[in-house]
């Protein structure tokens, strides 16, 4: 009979109801639980406990009665909100869902869903863009009374007492808060969708605990096998008072980059336990515990009056009200990533965001998971460049002369164009200088880019070259002339006096063997010339390593461009006239416009970041060379693709219309024409057609804007003006505003 009672049970176990895959990651989340704590809980795979969340799959005996046990503990603890209901899966009244779970959590009363990047990491890159759009085109907030509830967005009658579950999960308030202190000392935060937040916290060490414990401040992993953002606090200069801290930083302490260590909150941090990174209590900090059981504890603050926000990313953003900056930080933050430090740094921590160096192994003889390398990624070590790839300094060239001054032929010099000539007679009887711009031209590039990856360069001689081989090869292009080359496979005849060369930065033609990378060879064999490598540093190991960076990237800034006003696919003339003022249609989305800008551009420099600081000698490294993601070949790759995308362009427009360029400068050129519009320069149909593999108008990365436009009579004014015995005034620097002591952006 026993038997019979065992078989009993383990039959009601094999049907231990469920709630929906939705319910079972809210209550998760609600615990703070991630899914390896389950997964390690429930003896099973971190991707098993993923499905069951995401209904992809359901748990089978014996975990199953284990789970459902977990879950029903876990919905006593949370019970659902009201409205929301949590039907069991298998009870009769509820209706069958075949499809995968919906991305974002349900709405909560009077608030925002949350986004998807949240929701569903191996996603996020493309649907938090969407997800957020309404939420970033809704009105801007205004600066408003002190409020009295603990938690509430505008029009919620009332909020949950502290540490109650909120329907968005662990981090249901978002990413980030920007802090605010009034005349009593009372303290508030502002966060995403117009959230405001009593901060009951009463000095650093209490508000970085309150953070962690109840703040619900965080976002989800862009990868499977990333770690979550940390809770980002960004402190006014009330709440820099209010927390013990300076309004702003002493010139001393401005030139070293943090507080001094004595300093008495940095002190209290110390006594309650906390620690700071090497980088200090600076204008961007991080404050953390070891981690445990797997479990970070990790505080980011950034501090805008200690300049913290880069006016050549983020403009007047610190100037901004704190429920603005919130706003404006918080869509960066979804459709990017909470930032981490400059536009640049967070650019180059995007890309080990989306493709981590680790993975979790699968189990071995003890059912124990390890880290692994994660094929694809550039690994956890650094690696050492080739001696041509090296910046001058580096410690692979500690061998070479001093004040050694190294040629084309010893150093791989992949920049991008600044070049400049005169104007021709006929150009000086024309009226106008227009100047177009290349969107994200540097994204552009890195999108399909084959890189190296975690391997070391092999060197070779007398290689055969292979365009689909990454790498940087000795080779002589001083052969390829431009007069007569081959424009989408057919030989043309060109004025090469009238253009750049594509293989060189000032756009001056190669005198002998020089180093180059991939692409830029490959570019000269498209061109219709043979190339035989002297030798060559290759990486075997190589892949896309940029694709999802890129993806996010764009996705970001054609959703923000979207919000607005400037949508993809309109037509020339459309496209002209929605640009025509379109950051006045909302200066704050301007400013997360331009960030995502110099988040890809300074996140392609950060792969080069060079020695900084008065204690740094040649020869010996510096500390950016002790990460993996210290890849000058990398960014020399998308250089390379992106000078040599802006030459065929010039190229093919200049084969079908005989209009060349009279200056380019990174991903501007400028030509002459006799109308001030780029409608007067690209020639388009009535079908809204213009030369095939040329400039074409619009929003996407690699098509391209109006940059400004100037009189031929002020280009000759400026070509007189900065006259110079070696070379041409580039008129591209000062197209845009046309004042000559304006800065040059590179936009």
């Amino acid at each position: 009979m026993s038997e019979l009672f065992d078989a009993v049970d383990a039959l009601v176990a094999s049907r231990s109801p469920l709630p929906p895959p939705a319910e079972r990651k809210r209550l998760r989340q609600a615990h703070a639980l991630t899914l390896d704590e389950v997964a390690a809980a429930l003896d099973v795979r971190r991707a098993t406990v993923s499905g069951w969340e995401s209904g992809k799959s359901e748990p089978r005996p014996p975990e199953r009665e284990a789970y459902a046990r977990l879950l029903g503990q876990l919905a006593q603890l949370y019970p659902a909100p009201e409205g929301t209901g949590a039907p069991q899966e298998d009870a009769p009244a509820a209706k069958t869902f075949s499809g995968p779970a919906p991305t974002a959590q349900t709405e909560p009363k009077g608030g925002v869903p949350k986004a998807a990047a949240m929701a569903t990491p191996e996603a996020s890159s493309s649907a938090s863009s969407a997800t957020v759009g309404a939420q970033a085109a809704a009105p801007r907030p205004a600066r408003a009374a002190r409020p009295s509830q603990t938690s509430r967005r505008p029009g919620a009658p009332k909020a949950a007492p502290a540490r109650t579950p909120a329907p968005g999960g662990a981090y249901a308030h978002g990413p980030l808060l920007v802090l605010d202190a009034d005349a009593q000392r009372n303290v508030t935060g502002y966060g995403i969708g117009g959230l405001i937040l009593d901060v009951p916290a009463k000095s650093l060490p209490a508000l970085v605990e309150w953070t962690l414990a109840e703040a619900q401040l965080g976002a989800e992993r862009l990868h499977g096998s990333g770690k979550d953002a940390d809770p980002l606090l960004v402190l006014t200069e009330a709440a820099c008072e209010r927390y013990g801290l300076p309004a702003a930083l002493s010139e001393a302490e401005r030139l070293a980059g943090r507080l001094a260590e004595g300093h008495k909150v940095i002190k209290q941090l110390q006594r309650a336990d906390w620690q700071l990174t090497k980088r200090g209590l600076g204008p961007w900090a991080r404050i953390y515990r070891p981690a445990q059981g797997g479990r970070r504890q990790c505080v980011q603050l950034c501090i805008p009056s200690w300049r913290a926000l880069d006016t050549r990313a983020w403009g007047h953003a610190a100037q901004l009200e704190p429920a603005e900056l919130a706003r404006v930080l918080g869509v960066y933050a979804q459709r990017v990533m909470t930032p981490v430090g400059s536009a640049a740094v967070t650019g180059l921590q995007l890309m080990t965001a989306l493709n981590p160096p680790t993975r979790a192994s699968q189990p071995d003889a003890d059912s124990r998971r390890h880290s692994e390398h994660r094929p694809g990624s550039l690994g956890t070590q650094p690696v050492d460049p080739a001696p041509c790839e090296a910046t001058d300094g580096h410690p692979v060239l500690a061998d070479l002369p001093r004040f050694h001054v190294r040629g084309p032929d010893e150093k791989l010099l992949e920049e991008a164009y600044d070049w400049a000539r005169d104007l021709t007679d006929a150009e000086c009887m024309q009226r106008y200088l227009v100047g177009i711009d290349v969107n994200l031209a540097f994204g552009a590039a890195a999108n399909g880019a084959v890189v190296g990856l975690a391997s070391p360069p092999v060197h070779v001689t007398r290689p055969v070259f292979d365009a689909a081989v990454p790498g940087s090869w000795l080779v002589d292009l001083s052969h390829v002339d431009l007069s007569r080359v081959k424009v989408a496979k057919q030989w043309r005849d060109l004025d090469a006096a009238l253009l750049p060369s594509p293989f060189t930065p000032t756009g001056e033609r190669p005198t002998g063997p020089a180093w180059y990378a991939t692409p830029t060879v490959a570019y000269a064999v498209e061109l219709g010339y043979d190339v035989a490598p002297v030798e060559a540093w290759l990486r075997r190991e190589s892949g896309r390593f940029l694709d999802g960076w890129y993806k996010r990237l764009r996705d970001a800034y054609v959703a923000t461009m979207a919000d607005l006003g400037v949508a993809e696919k309109l037509s020339p003339a459309e496209f002209l006239e929605a640009m025509d003022g379109y950051k006045s249609r909302d200066p704050e989305l301007g400013i997360v416009v331009d960030a995502v800008k110099m988040t890809v551009k300074g996140g392609i420099g950060k792969l080069q970041e060079k020695a900084r600081g008065g204690g740094w000698k040649p020869g010996h490294a510096w500390p950016a060379l002790a990460r993996p993601t210290w890849r000058p070949d990398i960014r020399a790759a998308v250089i390379s693709r992106a000078r040599v995308n802006m030459h065929r362009k010039m190229l093919c427009l200049a084969a079908a219309t005989g209009r060349y360029p009279v200056a380019v400068l990174s991903d501007c050129a400028v030509y002459a024409a006799d109308g001030p519009s780029p409608l007067d320069v690209l020639p388009y149909d009535a079908g809204g057609k213009t030369v095939p593999g040329s400039f074409r108008l619009g929003v996407s990365p690699g098509m391209v804007k109006h940059e400004g436009t100037q009189s031929v009579l002020w280009g000759a004014e400026v070509l007189e003006q900065l006259a110079d015995d070696n070379r041409v005034a580039n008129l591209a620097r000062y197209i845009k505003t046309g004042e000559i002591s304006s800065k040059d952006t590179g936009e």
